[in-house]
């Protein structure tokens, strides 16, 4: 007779596999656009004479949409459910993407850069709220983790793509921009094949469908988590109640003072390794390049490290060597180090950013429970791309204001906060249910858990 299985309790399959597919599209067109951007202002500036503000604004105006895309997006897939929005928000990407060819002046981009952000911002809570409720428990950590691994690989390809493209001419922007509706629509086709959550639908009080969609992918002898409370009511104000605000608190100051820095150094790489020396030839986009693709080398012992020694760690040390990293570029930034040494910090930075980068897809879909799982990762979503917003803004003017130093040592700060703020708040959850992690805040003692209630909480 086949012993009875939760959902959680599966070893991995080929299901969790296309799932990890499907949710990973977001973050590749996110890692892409961010990227193909940085490429195309060094076209499209002198083109439209733009002003350091206007660079910025276009910089940012992905970013910003981005914040209003994770929170409004996040709500309602945990309002209307999670495939109904999977398919719309990539949708109007693809349109926005196209429309970018047709662009006249920099304001027309600036609105369709903030519609693509809109659709990308979407995208995150649906993507990280699917993998995590169909992932099994033990592996949890590396395949949310593993998402922000196509956000990488979107940017090193947006640089290849944008480098080889240059060739094109005045209007190779127009090229470079539009190029993010291939992948979008590979991903959209293939995510019109994918199921409902079961989770979702059970906490929706659709248990009957739940369970079929389990049982028929997994078969009978697998079940819901044993854990779970239907709750049909969504409030976005529940992320703030019963505990859960220290948790919302947290997950904003992480993901934003990682993303701040990183963001904006990313946006403007090919200035940033001009103003080191090495602006002849291209040189300083085929760096970005071959920077951006050894960023992914970062994830895998941090994918590793996550489900081994916690997630803790693999948060609080990143963001420490990151400081310091860029501490020892500021200093280094006006003594003509050779291209080999400075791209050799710059990657030895990138992979213990990437490393603790996995962060935004774990904490935010392990800390709350299914009826608020999407409303509070769009919030995190949402906040960190205003703080990355604001930094891609300021970047280019304190860049030309108090020089490259100083701007990487602002960028360095940044990174020793939010090691000041892991160290002091970041939980452990490894090896846990989402029962169990979505009740931390109602733990006394994080290091001796036990349910003492009979409710089922997903």
């Amino acid at each position: 007779m086949n012993q009875i299985r939760t959902l959680e309790e599966m070893p991995l399959r080929k299901f969790h596999f296309q799932m990890f597919f499907y949710t990973s599209g977001g973050a590749f067109i996110d890692g892409y656009i961010i990227g193909i951007i940085a490429v195309a202002l060094a076209v499209l500036q002198p083109q439209f004479d733009m002003s350091l503000t206007t660079v910025g604004l276009v910089g940012m105006a992905a970013l910003v949409g981005m914040f209003f895309g994770g929170v409004l997006g996040g709500y309602l897939t945990d309002l209307i459910g999670r495939k109904t929005m999977f398919i719309l928000d990539l949708v109007v990407f693809v349109i926005a993407s196209v429309l970018q060819y047709f662009a006249q002046d920099p304001m027309q981009l600036i609105i369709l850069r903030f519609i693509l952000g809109l659709a990308v911002g979407a995208d995150y809570p649906i993507a990280g709220t699917y993998m995590a409720e169909f992932a099994p428990k033990k592996n949890r950590g590396a395949l949310l983790g593993g998402l922000v691994a196509l956000w990488y690989v979107g940017y090193g390809v947006s640089y290849l793509v944008g480098y080889f493209m240059l060739e094109l001419g005045e209007d190779s922007w127009r090229w470079m921009l539009a190029s993010s509706a291939l992948p979008a629509i590979i991903i959209l086709l293939a995510r019109l094949k994918m199921p409902e959550s079961p989770l979702w639908l059970a906490s929706k009080g659709r248990e009957k469908e739940a369970k079929g969609i389990v049982q028929g992918i997994f078969g009978k002898n697998v079940v819901l988590p044993e854990s779970f409370e239907a709750e049909e009511k969504t409030s976005f104000m529940d992320m703030f109640k019963n505990g859960y605000g220290k948790w919302t608190i947290f997950i904003a100051l992480f993901w934003t003072l990682q993303v701040a820095p990183s963001f904006a150094i990313a946006t403007y790489i090919p200035e940033v390794l001009g103003l080191f020396g090495f602006a002849d030839g291209n040189k300083e986009y085929l760096g970005s390049a071959i920077m951006s693709l050894f960023y992914i080398v970062g994830l895998f012992p941090a994918l590793y490290l996550v489900e081994k020694v916690g997630r803790r760690p693999v948060l609080i040390w990143p963001f420490l060597v990151s400081a310091i990293i860029l501490t020892t570029l500021g200093l280094t930034s006006s003594w003509h180090m050779s291209f080999a040494f400075t791209i050799m910090l710059f990657v030895i930075y990138g992979i213990f950013n990437t490393g603790m980068s996995i962060h935004q897809w774990i904490y935010p879909n392990e800390l709350f429970p299914t009826k608020i799982r999407g409303t509070a990762l769009g919030f995190g979503t949402g906040v960190s791309r205003i703080g990355s917003s604001l930094s891609t803004f300021l970047f280019p003017v304190i860049l030309s204001k108090y020089g490259l130093g100083a701007t990487l040592y602002i960028c360095a700060g940044l990174f020793f906060i939010g090691f000041l703020v892991s160290l002091v708040m970041a939980p452990e959850t490894r090896n846990m249910s989402l029962a169990e992690t979505s009740t931390l805040n109602k733990r006394t003692n994080k290091l001796s858990y036990q349910s003492n209630s009979g409710k089922k909480i997903i």
